[in-house]
């Protein structure tokens, strides 16, 4: 008889696996709890309200859908953000958008939240291709919505960030006669918003690694090392051999917290480095003390003044007197959840 002996190393690093993953779903389990007052009222205008076109096709890929946010006036052509949401590649989906949606849209602005294969339905050349598409069907039949072909706004946040951005320079490369030609054209993006994103893959490996995100599933959804740079959007910029297609990218706005643990500010402010190496038009908004999830759902569920919202309507407003002046009179945002549980929230947040 013999007997194979465990190496204790081993044995420990799967005992603190076990038990980070453990945490981890308590935390979220809590996390989720804290926040559902908010979740239960934007989850009733998601299904119910007649301003939302839910699951409109644009693909014939499964996931190839996407959701509309409308005003409830649509008097004139109203401006549009074609967002892609985050989800660490994995669990992305059109409704996480349903808060901003319903956010900008009381702000006369369309937003199309666009859904893509995640892993393992689809590795990161798919879910760009998805959102490419997605793109596409945006800036060629947002006018039948009621929106404005010549104001649309690409916008992504943590993973969709990085998906958008890999989309949008794809685009500007194949312009370049570097690659197929696809149906619309960087011409049509006003300005690309870059929410709590990574756009330098290589760099984020090992931080995702110690956060969870194991190393070789996080391989397997960008393809291979091989693929890192590939879809590394700051790696991109940086090669001479495509400076004329960031030449052609539009205005890039990058948004971060500074007290961001699940990716580091760092990665927006290199990305604006390399951006303005590049010579692309670029500008870089960080948010002093706020977390990956304070942004986008934590002060969006307080109600009140949200400096991202407002730094963003911002830009699609300017220029626009009347738009300008009804952001002047809007009234403020009515609280989603007590603040004694977002601050609870923030606390126990495992993002």
């Amino acid at each position: 008889m013999y007997l194979l002996k465990a190496d204790p190393k081993l044995l420990g690093e799967g005992y603190d696996d076990g038990y980070r993953w453990i945490t981890k779903f308590l935390a979220l389990g809590c996390y989720a709890m804290l926040l559902m007052p908010g979740f239960l009222q934007v989850g009733y205008y998601y299904f119910f309200s007649s301003q939302v076109r839910r699951s409109v096709v644009y693909g014939d890929q499964p996931r190839n859908r996407l959701d509309l946010y409308l005003p409830t006036n649509i008097n004139e052509p109203k401006p549009v953000v074609a967002f892609v949401t985050g989800g660490a590649w994995i669990i992305g989906y059109k409704a996480w958008g349903a808060l901003l949606g319903k956010q900008l849209a009381e702000r006369d602005i369309i937003v199309a939240c666009i859904d893509y294969r995640n892993f393992p339905q689809g590795t990161i050349s798919d879910m760009v291709k998805d959102a490419s598409q997605g793109i596409s069907f945006v800036c060629n039949n947002i006018a039948e919505y009621g929106g404005d072909p010549n104001r649309v706004y690409l916008m992504g946040q943590s993973a969709g960030a990085h998906i958008a951005a890999c989309a949008l320079l794809d685009q500007a490369i194949k312009e370049c006669g570097e690659g197929d030609e696809t149906n619309w054209s960087v011409s049509q993006i006003k300005a690309y918003f870059g929410i709590s994103g990574g756009y330098n893959i290589p760099s984020l490996v090992e931080h995702f690694h110690r956060r969870g995100l194991y190393r070789s599933i996080f391989l397997s959804i960008m393809e291979g090392e091989q693929s890192l740079d590939r879809y590394s959007p700051e790696s991109m910029v940086r090669k001479a051999s495509i400076r004329h297609a960031a030449s052609l990218l539009p205005r890039i706005i990058l948004f971060h917290g500074t007290a961001d643990s699940s990716i580091p500010s760092d990665a927006s402010k290199d990305f604006t480095d390399a951006l303005r190496g590049a010579g692309v038009q670029v500008d870089l908004i960080l948010y002093e003390g706020k977390t990956h999830t304070d942004l986008f759902l934590q002060d969006p569920l307080r109600g009140g003044k949200d400096e991202l919202l407002e730094d963003i309507i911002a830009v699609i407003h300017a220029g626009d007197e009347v738009a300008l002046a009804n952001d002047a009179r809007a009234p403020p945002r009515r609280r989603l959840v007590p603040e004694f549980m977002l601050k609870m929230a923030h606390d126990v947040s495992p993002f």
